[in-house]
Order: C-alpha cells, then sequence, then structure tokens
C-alpha cells in the first residue's frame, strides 16, 4: 500500500519505511513553534521536565497575538516568553518591531520548508503545509515536552484528495477556494484526516492563496493541509530554504474520499455567522449593512493581499458607516505595501492601519466588537463572540470582497463598486 504526502514525512520523521493509518508513532521534529498566548502554559510544563531546551536553533517563539500588549496581563505573558528566550538564548525569537503574525512571517523568513515536520501550539500552525511540509497545531502541554525531547507522538491520519481544476477568476482568491471547500464538506468534514491538494488547477494558485487555505484546514476539522511542490514553490524558497526535500504521494496511496472543485465555476462567496461552514455566494443574498471591516491576519495579511485590497480601495473612500481595519502581516510586508503606496491608498480612503498583531481576529483588541455589529473579515471563524459581543456577527471573505464592502457599507463583490 502507497502513502500519501503527509504519511510519507510521517514515516521519515518517526524512521520507518511504512506507516499507516491509525499508527501512534514518534517523529522528530525540525520545528516547534508558540506565541505569547501558548507559550507561557508550554514553558511551565517544560520547566517540571529539568532538562534544557533539545535544540535553541529550532524553538520559533513569536509574540503576535495581543502585541504591542494591550494590557498588564498581556505584558506579563510576553515577559516570561522574552524571559525563557533569553535564558535559552532561542535563535528565532521575535520581539515586538522585528516581526509579525507568526504563520506570516516563518515562512517569509525560511525557517519552514519543504518535508519539514513542524508543531506548533496555535491551531493555524497547518498553514506551513502550502510549502509541502507536515505542519500541525498541538496543545501547551504536548509542546513543552517537545520543546524538552524534539520529538512527538502523532496518530497517522487518513487523507482527503482535493482535486482542484480549471482556471482561476480574476475575482477570486483563495479564500474562495476554501470557503468553498468547508460548505462542501462542512466544518468536521476533514476531522483529524489530510487535506491533500493536487490536481492541474494548483498551478492556478499563487503561494498566497495556498498559504491561505493551507491556514484554514483546521476549520474543515483536519489535522493538516499540504500542497504538493512545484516551480512556484521553488520560486518562492529561492534564497529562503536551498537544502530540502520534495516529498510526493505515491501512485496508490488510499484516500478516504475524493473531492473536485473547478475554479472556473467558483463566484466570490462569504460564511455567514456563525461557522466557517455556513457559506453562500455572493448574488444569493439581499442587503447586509455593516459596521466593520478587518483586513489582515495570519490567514489574509500577506502583501499579495493588501494589494488586492489596495487596488479596489484606490480613489475611493470607506463608507462613512463603516470602520476599516487595515492590518499588515509583517514589518516586511508592511514595508513593502508602503514602498508601494497601499498604505497611503488604505488612509486616504480612511482606513486604519494597524502594526501587524494577531488582534481582532480572536476578540483580543484592535477592533472588537459591540452588541449587534457585524464585520466583514478575512480572518479564519467566525463563530460566536469571535470578535467581540456575542451578539455581534462575523462574516468571513477574502480581500476584494472585504475592500468592496467596506466602500459600499454593505456585504459586496468587487463588480459592484463604480
Amino acid at each position: 500500500m502507497g502513502m500519501t504526502m503527509t504519511q510519507k514525512i510521517l514515516a521519515k520523521h518517526a524512521g520507518k519505511d511504512l506507516v499507516k493509518p491509525g499508527d501512534l508513532i514518534t517523529c522528530r521534529l525540525d520545528r516547534v513553534l508558540a506565541n505569547d498566548i501558548t507559550a507561557p502554559p508550554a514553558i511551565k510544563e517544560f520547566e517540571k521536565i529539568g532538562r534544557p531546551v533539545f535544540d535553541k536553533d529550532r524553538i520559533v517563539l513569536v509574540p503576535d497575538h495581543f502585541i504591542p500588549n494591550k494590557d498588564i496581563k498581556s505584558a506579563g505573558l510576553a515577559k516570561i516568553v522574552r524571559d525563557f528566550a533569553k535564558a535559552h538564548h532561542i535563535t528565532h525569537y521575535y520581539e515586538t518591531g522585528r516581526a509579525g503574525i507568526e504563520h506570516v512571517i516563518l515562512p517569509e523568513k525560511g525557517i519552514v520548508g519543504p518535508g519539514m515536520l513542524t508543531i506548533g501550539a496555535d491551531s493555524h500552525t497547518c498553514t506551513y503545509g502550502a510549502l509541502g511540509g507536515f505542519a500541525t497545531g498541538v496543545g501547551s502541554t504536548d509542546l513543552g515536552a517537545a520543546m524538552a525531547t524534539g520529538t512527538c507522538w502523532f496518530k497517522v491520519p487518513e487523507a482527503i484528495k482535493v482535486i482542484i481544476t480549471g482556471k482561476k477568476p480574476a475575482d477570486i482568491t483563495g479564500k474562495d477556494v476554501m470557503l468553498t471547500l468547508i460548505g462542501m464538506i462542512g466544518v468536521d468534514g476533514a476531522l483529524y484526516q489530510s487535506l491533500e491538494f493536487t490536481g492541474d488547477g494548483i498551478a492556478e494558485l499563487s503561494m498566497t492563496d495556498r498559504f491561505t487555505m493551507a491556514n484554514m484546514a483546521i476549520e474543515a476539522g483536519a489535522k493538516n493541509g499540504i500542497f504538493p511542490v512545484d516551480e512556484k514553490t521553488k520560486a518562492y524558497e529561492q534564497g529562503r530554504v536551498e537544502d530540502y526535500e520534495i516529498v510526493t504521494a505515491d501512485s496508490d496511496a488510499v484516500y478516504k474520499r475524493t473531492v473536485t472543485i473547478d475554479l472556473t465555476a467558483l463566484t466570490p462567496v462569504v460564511a455567514f455567522p456563525h461557522l466557517p461552514g455556513n457559506t453562500k455566494a455572493i448574488g444569493t443574498f439581499g442587503d447586509i449593512p455593516i459596521d466593520q471591516v478587518v483586513i489582515g491576519s495570519c490567514t489574509n495579511g500577506r502583501l499579495e493581499d493588501l494589494a488586492i485590497a489596495a487596488k479596489i480601495l484606490e480613489g475611493r473612500t470607506v463608507h462613512p458607516d463603516v470602520r476599516c481595519i487595515v492590518i499588515p502581516g509583517s514589518q516586511e510586508v508592511y514595508k513593502e505595501a508602503m514602498k508601494k503606496g497601499y498604505i497611503d491608498t488604505f488612509i486616504d480612503a480612511g482606513c486604519v492601519v494597524s502594526t501587524p498583531t494577531c488582534g481582532p481576529c480572536l476578540g483580543g483588541y484592535m477592533g472588537i466588537l459591540a452588541a449587534g455589529e457585524r464585520c466583514v473579515s478575512t480572518t479564519n471563524r467566525n463563530f460566536r463572540g469571535r470578535m467581540g459581543h456575542v451578539d455581534s456577527e462575523v462574516y468571513l471573505a477574502g480581500p476584494q470582497v472585504a475592500a468592496a464592502s467596506a466602500i459600499l457599507g454593505k456585504i459586496a463583490a468587487p463588480k459592484e463598486v463604480k
């Protein structure tokens, strides 16, 4: 029996020739990641073990959820991470002002790459599957043990083959593709399974599209999402990661099911409250007035996302009843956006531009919603109370829909902007 991409990576890191779904294995880790919320409890568990870190170069600590610190409690959490990084001489510690959102900066800085096995105490660690590696989220206890041992246990997952075909329309982004998939299979449709993307339509997807899609694999309940390494992947890794192994699925790999998405047939979609799987195509519902728009996050805070939004907002103004918050995913994205004039475009349109932070995505700060307010957001979750009051509503969409909605004051497609 052949193996999928995920199974092959797990087998190699477990020192085995073959693994099959359901096997319990222990793997060596290439990267171990935590942030300002998840690192403190992991550090507490690590200290109980009484050992040094397994490798100061393979642990990555990125304060990003409440950064810059929003209050005394968040400042205390950040200090725990900072002190630990200093004490253990952690190479990849990224302080405020020199970092950004973890799932944007790790690929950007070449810390993760093809064939690698990465765990992170953050559910959206699965983002790195866009590069052809296995990446998944774990709890802080497992992460604390991993910082000491450099290993973690896994149950080998079954896989779903997602075949991408057709040509991507100009008004479609990876967010639309992934929301469409989640709408098809449900938020538990890939529970503890690997979403393995394939098909000739993959070539139509930019790296930004792929990061967005892998990022939201967890929103379908998946253990991870993973893309094949192609010429676009190799071009992205040029100058970032030079020494890597390309893993491909065996021709006789076994999949639990196959799902096909034809890019040509897609239209912009929105996930209605209060689940990412509650998707509807724009044009199939009436006017929904909004109060706020958020463009950013680990899902859609990359330069291409800002470029898409800036193109729509250029020469236009945010609706007077709407607050539009733009958050670049990293300092590098921020700098490039300034060079290209996107930041001026956003400010001239009436947006507020924030320093890189997760902030509003998890209801932390920089965009909390009051009761009864509606927000169109390029983030990844829209559970009840996710961005503020339990009686607020979050609609998930791509950057093109978010920008158009900010201008018109209601959920809208780019083609509606005149």
